[in-house]
Parts: C-alpha cells; sequence; structure tokens
C-alpha cells in the first residue's frame, strides 16, 4: 500500500495539537499488550533412531551428536516418551492423526511405496488443523502412508511394473493438509525411488536397480529408481529442500508447520563421506552423526533467518533403533540405552524415543521431564500451543502435554504400545503389561513355555527384565481390562 505524504500546512496551534494526539496515542499504544504471535513449528522426525544415540541422554553413547545435545540444553528432553508403534507406517498414522494406528486398517507390519493412503481421506490431521488455523503447512522427506499411483486397470494386479510415473497422482500429502509437499514414497530401501513434489514425480524416467547385497546396514530392495535419484544423497537433499522453504517462509508474515520426516538412520546406512569413521559405533553411528548435522543445519538457519525466537522445534524418532545383539558385539554403544529389545518389539526399545522440545517464548532451557507422553499427542500438544481447535471426535487417541512444556511434569496416565506382529502392551504409571510372551517383533518369539503375558514394573525394573505376573496377577487383570477398553474405543 503506498502512503501519501501529509501536507505540513498547519498553524502553529493545530501542530502543536497534532503533536500531543500523536503523543497520547502512542502512549496508549505502548500500553496495550502486544498480541503474541503464533509460532512457527518444525516437527524433525528421525527414522530408527534410540533413544541412547543422543549423547545427552546417554553420557556412555560412542556417536557424537553435538546440534542435538545443544538442542537438549537449549529446551526439554523427556525421558518416557514412547511412539505409538514399533514400527514406521503406523507410528507416522498416529502422529499425523492422533490416533493409535489399530484404529486403522493396518493392524501390523508396514506399507510399502507402491501401497494406498492410509489415512482415511475425511480423517482431520495435526496439518489439517493447524491449516485452518492460519498455518501454512508442508511435508518435507519420507511419507510412508501410502500414495495414489496412476495404474492402468488391466494392471491393479501388477501394480509395481505398470505405474505411470508421468501421471499426477491422486493423492498426496496435499489432500490432508499439506499446502506443500516434497516426499519420497516410502522407506529409502523401498522402491520405488523418486522424489515427488505435490502431485507430480519430479523425474519420471525410471530405471531398474538390483537389490543390495547381505552386508549390515547397507540393505535395499530392487525396483524402480529414477534416473536422477541418489540414494546416498537423499538425506542432504531433503535438508536441502528443507532449507530453501525456512528462506521462503521467513518473507512471509504467515506462520508456518514443517513436518520434516528424515530417511536416516534407517537402512540403507549411507552416511555422507564427511561422517564415515566419526563415531564408535560403525556405519549406523556416521549415519546418526549426519542425523546431527543435517538437525543443526536446520537450526543455523533458523538462526541466520531471525526465526529462533518464535519456532518450536520438536525433535523424535519413529521408533528405536534396530541394533541387534552382534552390534552390540562389534561395538560398545547401546542404541536403545538400557531398554531391552529392539526396533519392532512390545518391549520398550521398541518404542522409547528421544524426545526434545526447543521453544524458547515458553520451554525453560536445560530442563527435563519425567511425563508419559506418546507421539499421538502431538495433535492435541500443538492445538492447544496455537489455539487452534481440534474437529469433534478427532485426534481420539491424543493428550495435550503442554502443561508438562511449562515445567509441571504432568503426562497421560496411560499409554499402548504396538509391535510390528500386532501384539499390545499398555503402560499405567509404573506399570506395564506386555500381552504376549515374547517381544512381539524380531527379538524373540512367543514361547508356549512361558506365561502367555509379562508384567514389568519399570521404576524399580526398566529393561524388563523380571516378569511378575505370578507374583501379582491381580495388578495383570487389571491392565489386560485397561487395555481391552481402550481398544475398544473408536
Amino acid at each position: 500500500m503506498s502512503h501519501k505524504s501529509i501536507s505540513p500546512r498547519l498553524t502553529n496551534g493545530s501542530l502543536l495539537l497534532s503533536l500531543g494526539a500523536s503523543a497520547l496515542l502512542a502512549a496508549s499504544c505502548k500500553t496495550q499488550p502486544e498480541t503474541p504471535r503464533k509460532p512457527n513449528i518444525i516437527f524433525i522426525l528421525a527414522d530408527d533412531m534410540g533413544y541412547g544415540d543422543i549423547q545427552r541422554l546417554n553420557s556412555d553413547s560412542k556417536v557424537p551428536t553435538p546440534n542435538l545435545d545443544k538442542l537438549c540444553d537449549d529446551g526439554m528432553y523427556f525421558t518416557d516418551a514412547h511412539s505409538n508403534s514399533a514400527v514406521s507406517s503406523p507410528t507416522r498414522y498416529g502422529i499425523l492423526t492422533g490416533r493409535y494406528c489399530f484404529r486403522s486398517s493396518l493392524k501390523k507390519g508396514v506399507l510399502n511405496g507402491y501401497s494406498a493412503p492410509l489415512i482415511e481421506t475425511d480423517r482431520p490431521t495435526v496439518a489439517s488443523v493447524l491449516k485452518n488455523n492460519g498455518y501454512q503447512t508442508a511435508c518435507i522427506g519420507k511419507w510412508h502412508l501410502g500414495l495414489g499411483w496412476q495404474i492402468p486397470d488391466s494392471a491393479r494386479k501388477a501394480a509395481e511394473n505398470n505405474v505411470l510415473f508421468d501421471r499426477e497422482l491422486s493423492f498426496t500429502p496435499n489432500d490432508v493438509g499439506f499446502d506443500y509437499s516434497y516426499i519420497i514414497p516410502a522407506s529409502l530401501d523401498m522402491p520405488p525411488y523418486v522424489y515427488i513434489e505435490n502431485r507430480t514425480v519430479t523425474d519420471p524416467q525410471m530405471k531398474d536397480i538390483e537389490k543390495s547385497g547381505n552386508e549390515r546396514g547397507l540393505f535395499w530392495r530392487g525396483g524402480k529408481i529414477a534416473q536422477s535419484f541418489s540414494i546416498e544423497g537423499c538425506l542432504d537433499r531433503l535438508a536441502e529442500k528443507a532449507g530453501q522453504y525456512l528462506t521462503k517462509q521467513s518473507a512471509e508474515k504467515q506462520p508456518f508447520f514443517l513436518y520434516l520426516p528424515l530417511t536416516a538412520p534407517h537402512t540403507p546406512w549411507l552416511p555422507a563421506e564427511r561422517f564415515r569413521g566419526t563415531s564408535g559405533a560403525g556405519t549406523y553411528g556416521d549415519f546418526v552423526a549426519h542425523v546431527d548435522f543435517v538437525v543443526g543445519q536446520i537450526v543455523a538457519t533458523l538462526d541466520r533467518l531471525g526465526m529462533s525466537d518464535n519456532t518450536m522445534i520438536v525433535f523424535t524418532s519413529d521408533n528405536g533403533a534396530d541394533w541387534r545383539p552382534e552390534d552390540k558385539e562389534k561395538y560398545p554403544h547401546e542404541a536403545n540405552y538400557i531398554y531391552r529389545g529392539r526396533k519392532s518389539d512390545a518391549w520398550d526399545a521398541g518404542h522409547r524415543v528421544p524426545f526434545i522440545v526447543k521453544y524458547p517464548a515458553m520451554v525453560k532451557s536445560g530442563k527435563s521431564s519425567s511425563a508419559l507422553v506418546c507421539l499421538t499427542d502431538v495433535t492435541a500438544t500443538l492445538a492447544d500451543v496455537t489455539g487452534a481447535s481440534v474437529p469433534e471426535g478427532a485426534a481420539g487417541d491424543s493428550e495435550s502435554f503442554l502443561q508438562a512444556l511449562k515445567g509441571s511434569n504432568a503426562g497421560r496416565k496411560e499409554a499402548v504400545h504396538h509391535s510390528i506382529n500386532g501384539s499390545f502392551a499398555v503402560r499405567q504409571g509404573k506399570w506395564k503389561l506386555v500381552n504376549c510372551s515374547g517381544s512381539g517383533g524380531w527379538s524373540a518369539k512367543d514361547d508356549p513355555a512361558l506365561p502367555p503375558v509379562q508384567l514389568y514394573d519399570m521404576e524399580a525394573d526398566p529393561g524388563e527384565t523380571v516378569n511378575l505376573y505370578d507374583q501379582n496377577p491381580q495388578k495383570a487383570e487389571e491392565l489386560k481390562a485397561l487395555l481391552a477398553s481402550i481398544i475398544a474405543k473408536e
């Protein structure tokens, strides 16, 4: 808007009156409280990263994590935070919808790169909630929640070989609340290996890539890959796109929500050359160091753009690390800290995750919280932080931990955990019930010789080493009833 200069044709008296009125107006304005700005929000989701990888959370970690350590120092870290599932797709569903994924069509396992959309088309998401509250919303990174590929009807049964990569997709993150998206379809070891910007594959010229060999951590599946796609360069490419997005948004008055699901340190473990050999945990540890560097880039970009004070950064992981017994034998590193099992399990290593929040306007620096939180709680919490309203009946498994962020240490009273094979566990206070005899995942199969359920005192025995089922059958029955009541909710 152009402003014309005001004519100086005023008498001395009128000039004094004008100046006096201006002074009174200015004084009046100074006494009015400023309307607080809605914070920008960046939600960074690592892929298969363990609680014990970050040195501030585990002093014995063999991975250098200076940027994540500083994020802990500048914000608050949670010591009892859990993903709602021990594997990827269901956790992402829970983050975005505020619902446990077992309420969806996916009851166990994960999707692949050609799967149909998992999020229901009429389902509100944290992105749509924030978008309706004035936010610009973006998703940059690994999606893994299904897409609307264009496939000839005659080829539906052989979809992977018949996708029309040069056609717009009928369903992408843009259909569930995101204004902008730049994604890969699924994990970085699942074809098709392509970037999709909004509804378009950026390079529809495909070639075939063979399945990798059997070297530990260097696994990917064979299939279609775009001519210009680099598996090794993917993490840095996503970081670059995130930086471009932040730079663009810095010129806008509208607050933004950036959902940034990274591709690492999930297999294939392919850290950039400059990170190789920088950790004491092999290639996996080097890849974690690469993730740490990317987080540092995001923070540095916010600092450079002058947006740090009014930006809320959340960092977490979609599940625990796939750190196997043979990895522990080879390297003196506990990626999942003191917790039992690994990714996929109902035991705590499967779903206890690092969770860090930095927001200078609200969260005091250098604090930790033992509040019990779940990644399904993101929707309710961000709605509370921003003043957004969640539609009636949406995000039914989301509980706000805003008061914990303010220092009260209050969290949810119970949380449900879910393993890759569909086994359940439930936590209430210090008690945890695992509703199977094994791990529910890759660590240990069910054993008919063992009790059918497991009961642990997580305060006295955080490593889940002593099953108290026989000693306290009443508590086990109480938790089984609690679990059944939560599952029955819709």
